[in-house]
């Protein structure tokens, strides 16, 4: 009885909590205008302001706009010590050394922190703090993902090249097409075809028979980042049905991704100029002559024993698959030309395995052959840099279908090649191929599309990463997410201003970042007010400066820099430090580099492999490579505190930073120096006198040690 009860009070209360029904009348109504983040942004007016002392340029027009509406003042200026460190973070990512806050705070005259912040800006230092970012963003790894989680040997290529393109200011619109369809727009530009690395960073499972799945899921992650990345949008939410919240439909989606539906995925792109390749063309001609005889007789060796191995692995596949494989080339449809090229991944057989397999006549013809063939491709010049990019498999996409459900073999509507419809609901002008073209132009529409001054979303949404990283909260709270379900803009007017202040800047990020740090706004305290925080408890309206913990990443480089063992070397194949014993031997670690001089490079430069995050970024939030990330999680745990105290990494930094302290003429100074290195100031006296009770029992290397575990070390004010 008690249980009949039961469930008709559940059943009345589920009942009752039912949505009410949606009339026809209801489902017909569409909004007037289009939400916010889809209309073009217009440089509005600046505000008007009862104080003027404080402001220093536009943006703090804003700001104080909003403060004085509630009756809140700005915080005080930070110290010119805190602002030198906050400064040296944030665009460069390491510590200032003492003599560069000695000079900065030493320098009364007019325009010192101006000259600071160009001098930041100008660092090479800058590109690799930034890039890191990006590299969030676009799931950047060394590594396939998946259960193989094979390397990827020239995917740092397209690392160096984001790092480069920050270092040179490259215009922001010009960034997003050389990685959007750079083999399309400039192909005879090395850096451009590196760029189109973007597009490579698609976690692969390299051993899928499924490959036309495998295909559609390439193609909804390609989609779906494009939307994160450079729209701010949840697009991925449509591919299955229409976008439950925002104006994006399914078909939406599709017509967004037929931009992609001819990728072609290649890791063997000569990344060098038509001029560097025709040269070493003309010097390995002298060698042709010499070596074509000796290559065919060991083709015909070959061509057997890969043909049997090659049809033993084909016969694992779906019959569509071998049918794709088998079709002559010129006969391939477009999609026979993708699964094909796929399957020929799988089916590629190492030399080794080959040579294993022939008979053992053969097997000594072809190695006397292939020693002789080695001393002439001795002779050889240089080989010309591969990187991995895509491009298109040929003029000719395979069609696009909506599918049902998402589901690759449910097709539904054919769809052509077209953007968001609450902001273009044309078709994509697609161009004719043009008589020779090896792509079909596609990717090309698309990139102007997204880097149109009209574009709504674009600007705005970079423009507020920026703020995000320098006031530790976007204006748009949900950075990649600008649509219904995200945070409103704190400050919408001046979301917009930044935005058109991007495009007319000429799209230079630097100009936004010079904007940003000059302003009275960032160059606040962080100190809490009662008053203040009643009205404003989250800071959203910017009444003191928000305090920051560092990233993992820029904490060992923190660590190394104070210490005097940062190795900045730049760009190159990525670094393996040491790993933990418990975890390299389970999880297969990596080659550990040999030079500690080369483990101690920037943390930009350390292998990222998917399955195994290095444990130093793990624990100090790093986010998982295999998706997106606009805004990392910062976590505060236990794990974190004892790999700060117990590690072996944080104990070699103390022991480096005594000895480099050690030059001091008394214990004193040997304090002083320590804080100045670590902290960027001098301690004031109650920190000298627990250091130096301190070292009556203790030593010097454990006195570095907890000021490396201290909050001043892991936070920026």
């Amino acid at each position: 009885m008690r249980a009949r009860i039961l469930f008709l009070a559940l059943f009345f209360v589920a009942l009752c909590s039912r949505p009410a029904p949606v009339t026809a009348q209801e489902k017909s109504t569409k909004p007037t205008s289009s939400p916010w983040a889809f209309q073009t942004p217009i440089r509005p007016s600046l505000p008007v302001i009862k104080s003027k002392s404080w402001v220093r340029n536009p943006i703090d027009v804003f700001i104080l706009a909003r403060l004085e509406r509630e009756a809140l003042a700005p915080g005080k200026e930070a110290s010119r010590s805190q602002l030198i460190r906050r400064l040296s973070f944030d665009l460069i990512g390491l510590p200032p050394t003492p003599e560069e806050v000695d000079a900065f705070v030493n320098d009364s005259s007019p325009g010192a922190y101006e000259r600071l912040v160009e001098r930041l800006l100008a660092s090479p230092r800058y590109g690799e703090r930034w890039a890191m970012f990006w590299l969030d963003l676009i799931r950047y790894a060394d590594s396939d993902g998946f259960r193989a989680d094979d390397v990827r040997p020239n995917a740092w290529r397209y690392r160096d090249y984001v790092i480069r393109a920050f270092n040179q200011d490259k215009p922001y619109d010009r960034f997003i097409r050389e990685q959007i369809a750079g083999d399309e727009l400039y192909p005879d530009d090395p850096e451009a075809l590196i760029a189109t690395g973007f597009h490579s960073n698609v976690p692969y499972e390299f051993n899928s028979r499924l490959l036309e799945l495998r295909r559609q899921e390439i193609l909804n992650d390609m989609t779906d980042t494009t939307g994160q990345v450079f729209l701010g949008l949840t697009i991925g939410c449509a591919r299955c049905h229409d976008h439950k919240f925002d104006p994006i439909s399914q078909k939406d989606y599709y017509r967004m991704q037929a931009f992609y539906a001819a990728f072609w995925a290649r890791t063997d792109v000569v990344a060098a100029r038509p001029e560097e390749i025709a040269r070493r063309q003309e010097k390995l001609a002298a060698l042709q002559s010499a070596s074509a005889p000796i290559q065919k007789r060991m083709q015909v060796l070959e061509e057997p024993v890969r043909r049997q191995l090659v049809e033993r692995e084909k016969a694992k596949f779906p019959v569509p698959i071998q049918q794709a494989w088998d079709t002559p080339l010129e006969k391939r449809t477009p999609l026979q030309k993708q699964l094909a090229d796929l399957l020929g991944r799988q089916l590629h057989v190492k030399r080794d395995q080959m040579v294993k397999a022939m008979k053992p006549q053969v097997q000594k013809e072809w190695q006397g052959l292939a020693d002789k063939l080695s001393k002439i491709e001795a002779r050889k010049p240089p080989a010309l840099a591969v990187t991995q990019a895509v491009t298109d498999i040929g003029p000719e996409a395979p069609p696009t279908f909506v599918l049902h459900r998402g589901d690759w073999q449910r097709k539904r509507t054919q769809v052509e090649p077209g953007y968001l419809s609450i902001i273009d609901s044309n078709p994509a002008a697609i161009p004719p191929v043009s008589s020779g073209s090896k792509t079909t132009g596609r990717r090309s529409v698309l990139a102007r599309w997204l880097t149109d001054k009209c574009n709504p979303l674009t600007s705005r949404v970079m423009v507020n990463r920026l703020w995000q990283h320098h006031f530790g909260k976007g204006i748009v709270g949900t950075p990649g997410d600008f649509g219904a379900m995200g945070e409103k803009p704190s400050h919408p007017e001046l979301l917009d201003w930044l935005a058109c202040e991007l495009v007319e800047s000429g799209w230079s990020l630097k100009a936004v970042h010079r904007l940003m740090v000059t302003s009275a706004a960032y160059r606040q305290g962080t100190e809490w007010r009662k008053d203040a925080a009643r009205v404003d408890p989250d800071n959203q309206l910017l009444w003191r400066m928000n305090r920051r913990r560092l990233e993992g990443e820029t904490l060992r480089d923190a660590m190394l820099a104070v210490s005097g063992q940062l190795n900045l070397q730049a760009e190159g194949p990525s670094i393996y430090p040491e790993l933990p014993a418990e975890i390299e031997k389970p999880r297969g670690g990596w080659p550990v580099n040999k030079e500690v001089y080369q483990r101690n490079r920037r943390s930009i430069y350390v292998f990222v492999k998917r399955n195994m995050r290095f444990p130093f970024f793990a624990i100090m939030d790093a986010p998982d490579s295999n998706e997106t990330c606009s805004r990392r999680h910062v976590t505060t745990s236990a794990p974190q505190a004892l790999m700060l105290v117990n590690g072996k990494f944080t104990l070699d930094m103390a022991k480096a930073l005594a000895e480099r302290a050690a030059g001091a003429s008394d214990a004193k100074g040997t304090v002083d120096r320590i804080y100045r290195l670590a902290l960027g100031r001098p301690p004031d006296a109650r920190e000298v006198a627990l250091a130096l009770a301190f070292l009556e029992n203790g030593n010097v290397v454990d006195l570095c040690h907890v000021v490396l575990n201290l909050n001043e070390f892991a936070y920026v004010d």
